[in-house]
């Protein structure tokens, strides 16, 4: 960790053995403090720490698989961190957020977004979910409803619909 953004924990065990220990509650919320300031690395050592020394910290391991997945672009490792934490504390809508950071940060909007929308069900007043949600706009139904938003024609009707807009025209002759 570096020395500028972690503080090192010194709490003096009651043992004999002269080593100090450090609460996993802690160093989660530095972690949490180095991750809201965008710190990825440091904040991936403190939830790393955490989770090794309580492997039943959900919390930890749904930060530390958002940490995995967009400092190292370990998709598979991320997503399968915050899913287990999700899946152990199901009634937290921050393990939705971090499953739905994770998704959108490859690219995965339709993912990210039901994982917003779940996390949103659990927690409506959520400002980080709100927000999220926010970024991402109003999506607009497909062109053809009776076909999935997914099938090759409402994708390619929905290109060239897009190109044709005049809003796009307009951008474009900017």
């Amino acid at each position: 960790m570096s020395e500028n953004n972690v503080k090192e924990y010194e709490i003096e065990q009651p043992a004999t053995d002269g080593e100090t220990s450090v609460e996993p509650n802690d160093l989660f919320v530095e972690g949490l403090a180095l991750f809201e300031r965008g710190a990825m690395e440091d904040a991936k050592i403190c939830f790393q720490t955490v989770h090794d020394m309580d492997a039943g910290h959900a919390r930890a391991r749904s930060y530390l698989g958002v940490c995995v997945a967009v400092s190292e672009r370990r998709f598979e490792e991320g997503v399968a961190l915050c899913t287990s934490a999700s899946k152990q504390e199901f009634f937290n809508p921050d393990s939705y957020l971090n499953l739905a950071r994770v998704h959108l940060d490859f690219g995965f909007k339709g993912e990210g977004r039901r994982f917003l929308l779940r996390g949103q069900m659990i927690d409506p007043a959520n400002e980080a979910i709100k927000s999220e949600l926010q970024k991402l706009g109003e999506r607009v139904p497909p062109v053809l409803r009776f076909l999935p938003r997914t099938h090759l024609v409402n994708r390619l009707l929905g290109t060239a619909k897009h190109v044709l807009s005049p809003t796009a025209r307009t951008q474009a002759a900017a």
